[in-house]
Order: C-alpha cells, then structure tokens, then sequence
C-alpha cells in the first residue's frame, strides 16, 4: 500500500524508545489498525510527513532528546486533525496535565496501561479524527467556497484590496506547506478574509494605501479604521472565532505575537501578517536584495522559518518567472496576471497579481468583454 494513499484500517503511529513494548502493541491491534512504529520523536515526524491520513499518534512522555508532550505539539501543527494519545508513568502526570490543559493532546494514559484501557482510547480516539475530519471536510467545501464566491463578487467594488487577498492566501499556503503546518482551514479562511474591512474604503484609498501614498487627516482616519471594520463585519459569524483570534494577531506587537507561540493563533498570525508584507513588497517593484533585507530584518517577528519560506519564494519565483503575453481568454487557470486590467473608461477591474480562475474570466466577459481578446502580461502559478 502507498504511503500516502487512503488507508483501508485506521492508521495509528505508536512512539516509544522501548520498541519491545511497541512491538507487542502492534501484534494485539493489527487486526483493527494499520500500526505503524516509531522509537523517536524526530523519526515519528518523518514518518507522519511520509504516511499521510494518521488517525492517531500515541506515544510514551518519557524519550530521549525529545519527550512525547514536545513531540505530540509538533503533530497539532504538522497534522492538526491526527488524534494524539500520551503514555506516562507516574513522573511525568504533571506534565502530561499540563499538555491537556494546553489543549494539545486528546487524552493521558497511565503507565502501565491495561490493554482494555488502551483499546477503550483507541476507540473514542479514531472517534474523534472522523469528527474532526467530518467537519474539516464541511467547511472546507462548503465554507472555504462561499468565502471565494464573496472575494469575487467583492472584487467587483474594490478589486484593489479583494484581489490582495487572493494572492495573500497563495502567499499564505506556500508558507504553510514549508514550514510543515497544513491543513488549517482557519488559516485560509483568515488569509481571504483579511481585506475584508476595505469594504468600507473606497477603491481611490484602498489604492493609496496599498501603494504607500501620502493620506490625508481624513483618509488616515478611514484607514486606521480597517480592523475595527474586519472585527465588526465577521464577529457575529458561527465558527470564525479561530479566524478572528488569527486576523486581531496581526495587530499586535512584536513581543506578543511572539509570546503566542506555534499554535493556531500565533504561527497563523505571524505567517499571514509575513504574506501581507511580502505582497506589499513586491507591489513596490522593489529589487530582490532590497526584498530579502527588508524580509530578514523583520525575522524577529515572524520566525526564521516563515522568513526563510518566504526567501524560498523570492528565489524560485525570480527563476522560474517566464513572462507570457497571450489574449486573456487563453491564460490558463493559476496564471497570474502581472499587469493591471482597466476598462475603457479607466476603472480599475482586475489587479496585477490576480490569480486566472473560471469564475474572474466570467466576471470579466460580463463587465468588459472586449478585454478577452486583449494581449496580457502573464507569469505561472506560485510554485511549491
């Protein structure tokens, strides 16, 4: 069987350097669960990025170089919808309440566990991941979809700061996938939600703030405005609290944000505020040098690994950008635009930068279909 295709029995990753005590494990539940086994937490993070779809990791709290509360964290991150199941012995029960507390394991087990016991959590365990991955899938097709459909339509009255947040979120994604967090539908959502309080700022300031224009009194008022906005328009929506905890990080200083940690708020925060900046930067049309020195001056807030993916970026993004200048109605989807497309009368209708989907090519063949026909500057999708 691949690696990474659907398993036909749950998968379950067993840790422990004791692997006797693994092996015995693997022989009483194989008939339920595809057992894997690790004797580390360094080789239980290779083989969760190598095997895909894990439903559960248990794992003992006592190991060398890295202790199962440690390990179990860097799962949330790197699987965030795998089960996480702690053994310890009587040494390390306040540290494994600790993690509970934290939120980041499912449950605790003592050392030595009855097996009817281990097999009871094993069970409301793999409960758990279908739960989660039921809902992940919900709002993801569901969710996710309605919130581009928004972006679109929203595009049509400030294509500015909503065709920003399309960028953003493949800015977004690519950190993601580098720096091994995936699979945060929070964090997508956030990335396409992110211009939303330019709802209220007219396209004509939505376009001197991107740009870095001098405001007036006035202006700097509406925009200073922004994240109220963002918070009032999205507070009362069902299950975006998570996004509003990631979108109000952006806010905060450098030392609180960094206080935050790696978990969904903190890393989500500090990676889609690193993707605005970057989007910002390359806005500017500034060099590549100019570029990575502003990035890796501002590593203090966002993490040296969000700057590194962001560095990763620049570079493939400079070796692979091979202009295309087509009519529009042959870009292929994912092609992004690098020039800005204006009607007849000059309004800005789709910035530089817009990724090419079946649904901008509609609005555009509605609003000024002459533009199809028209040669324009095209780059190729962001490339992971």
């Amino acid at each position: 069987m691949s690696a990474t295709a659907p398993p036909t029995k749950p998968r379950v990753l067993f840790v422990d350097d004791e692997k006797r005590l693994v092996d015995v494990y693997a022989d009483i539940f194989a008939s339920d669960y595809e057992i894997h086994i690790a004797t580390s937490g360094k080789e239980a993070l290779q083989m969760l990025r190598q095997l895909k779809n894990v439903a559960m990791v248990v794992s003992d709290f006592h190991m060398p170089q890295m202790d199962g509360a440690t390990l179990l964290q860097q799962v949330m991150q790197q699987a965030p919808y795998t089960t996480r199941i702690l053994l310890t012995g009587t040494g390390g029960l306040d540290s494994a309440k600790e993690a509970v507390n934290r939120g980041q394991i499912f449950r605790f087990l003592s050392k030595p566990c009855p097996l009817d016991q281990l097999r009871g959590a094993l069970e409301a365990g793999l409960a758990q991941y279908r739960l989660l991955n039921a809902e992940r899938l919900v709002l993801q097709e569901t969710l996710i979809e309605c919130i581009e459909a928004l972006m679109d339509v929203l595009a049509v009255t400030n294509p500015l700061a909503f065709g920003r947040a399309h960028r953003v979120n493949a800015i977004v994604q690519f950190i993601a996938e580098q720096v091994e967090c995936i699979g945060f539908w929070q964090l997508e959502a956030a990335s396409l939600l992110s211009q939303i309080g330019y709802f209220s700022v007219s396209p004509e300031l939505a376009e001197k703030m991107y740009y870095g224009r001098e405001l007036t009194h006035e202006e700097q008022a509406r925009a200073a405005s922004v994240p109220a906005n963002t918070q009032r328009l999205l507070e009362h929506i069902p299950r975006l609290e998570p996004v509003i905890q990631i979108l109000s990080a952006l806010d905060m200083p450098d030392v609180q944000i960094t206080a935050l940690g790696d978990r969904m708020m903190g890393l989500g925060g500090r990676m889609l505020g690193a993707a605005l900046e970057y989007d910002g930067l390359v806005s500017q049309g500034i060099s590549k040098p100019q570029m990575l020195q502003a990035l890796r001056a501002r590593e203090t807030r966002f993490g040296k690994a969000v700057i590194d993916a962001l560095v990763t970026l620049a570079s493939r993004n400079e070796q692979s950008e091979q202009l295309l200048e087509i009519p529009l109605r042959q870009a292929a989807p994912g092609m992004r635009l690098r020039q800005e497309l204006r009607t007849p009368l000059g309004a800005l209708l789709v910035p530089m930068g817009m990724e090419i989907s079946a649904r901008l090519i509609d609005r555009i063949s509605q609003v000024a279909p002459e533009l199809l026909d028209a040669s324009v500057k095209l780059a190729p999708p962001l490339k992971a």
